[in-house]
């Protein structure tokens, strides 16, 4: 086949052309010169789910790109001494985290959020609107997933723009596209990220509070938990629970800016949201992948793979497989299956944070949609300005203009 380039600037922008081609050639195919199998086709991105002793969890390195045009293999393991939580640890260590932060995500507690969630959004609605724009990211999507995950970690709401740039900064080396100049802030950030949440955590421990801070100092002081462990749970969902949330409300709107006549059907019938949010995920899925480790020598695909090798598990790629969705590429409303995606992961791993997210983005939406009877892009806006990286589906800026 020819040269599949994963990092070339046109596929960041839009990969979806690249994955059409992975998934009807190479569905499982090695990226030149490392060690990395890219996972494309729906069928094999699920085997790989449910095969968790031949592929880890653990996040032991990250693909990234030279300046030269090549790819390399960035060592995430120190050697077998990282500490892996959560989303990137495996059973049983991965069961007992999810045990002790299930109790704040629950639907139940997530729902007695919404009157808290919809006074968040109208604050952030009035501080952002100027003018008859907003830009949507700034104002809206980058900030409000943050504000509701540390109100939930129990984090001063002051801090919220600190932990949107800390969280961004400690996803962005997976996405593989970070200058020399550029890896020693993100490191520096994910560090301050750390040292902010350690300090946070040894005040709960002292003064356990109704937060998922007093929960975890809880389960410390009872022996179920190590501090460093719990440290690096609440960075993990920092990060990701900031992430996912603002790409799938920035991405939503930007199908809405672009698409009058969907807008409008759902600004007359809002109950068609939720449904159009599942295709949202579906069809610009802000998690473009997961990494797995392979344990041992094995096979995916009829494809051999070494023990020590990595697989990104392209969930974009997945989603978009017209072998499970007919016409995938578009965006439809009446799929039978609504929440048929792997926009959350699949499995043991189904995100913790699904449906905080559900909820924020529909309450977003439907704020924009109640205070406004047309919004489109700006023009300086009308060019997809997507952060560079093969890990996220994020904006960095989307200007609208509102009516």
């Amino acid at each position: 086949m020819d040269e599949i380039d994963l990092f070339d600037p046109e596929s960041l922008d839009d990969p979806y052309p690249l994955y059409e081609r992975l998934r009807s050639t190479a569905p499982v195919h090695r990226v030149d010169g490392t060690d990395f199998y890219l996972v494309s086709r729906w069928d094999l991105v699920v085997e790989a789910t449910t095969r968790p002793a031949d592929f880890s969890s653990h996040l032991t390195a990250a693909l990234v790109h030279h300046a030269d045009g090549t790819a390399a293999v960035f060592d995430m393991d120190g050697e077998g001494q990282a500490v892996h939580v959560l989303a990137t640890a495996d059973d049983p260590e991965h069961m007992r985290h999810r045990k002790l932060v299930l109790p704040a995500l629950v639907a139940k507690r997530i729902r007695a959020l919404e009157p808290t969630m919809a006074a968040n959004v109208r604050r952030l609605w009035a501080e952002g609107v100027h003018g008859g724009r907003i830009e949507w990211m700034a104002a809206m999507a980058d900030r409000l997933p943050m504000t509701m995950v540390a109100g939930l970690i129990g984090l001063p709401g002051a801090d919220v723009p600190r932990l949107v740039e800390w969280g961004y900064a400690s996803t962005e080396l997976l996405g593989g596209v970070v200058t020399t100049d550029r890896l020693a802030v993100v490191v520096a950030a994910a560090t301050e990220l750390a040292g902010y949440l350690h300090r946070a955590f040894t005040a709960a421990c002292a003064a356990p509070g109704d937060d998922l801070l007093g929960d975890l100092a809880r389960a410390c002081a009872a022996g179920d938990l190590e501090p460093q462990v719990a440290v690096l749970m609440l960075v993990q969902l920092v990060g990701a629970g900031g992430e996912s949330t603002a790409g799938l409300i920035g991405n939503a709107v930007r199908l809405l800016a672009t698409d009058p006549a969907l807008q409008q059907k759902l600004r007359e019938e809002q109950e068609l949201l939720p449904a159009f949010l599942e295709e949202v995920l579906r069809v610009e899925s802000p998690f473009r992948a997961h990494h797995r480790h392979v344990v041992a020598d094995t096979a995916l695909g009829g494809v051999d793979l070494p023990a020590g090798a990595h697989l990104l598990l392209l969930w974009g790629a997945a989603n978009r497989d017209p072998a499970v969705f007919p016409d995938a590429d578009r965006l439809r409303l009446d799929r039978t299956v609504q929440r048929g995606h792997l926009a959350f992961g699949k499995g043991i791993h189904f995100c913790v944070g699904a449906a905080l997210a559900r909820l924020e983005a529909r309450v977003a939406l439907g704020a924009l949609l109640t205070d406004t009877t047309s919004f489109e892009l700006a023009p300086e806006s009308v060019a997809a300005q997507w952060v560079p990286s093969i890990f996220v589906r994020r904006h960095a800026r989307l200007e609208l203009v509102l009516r």
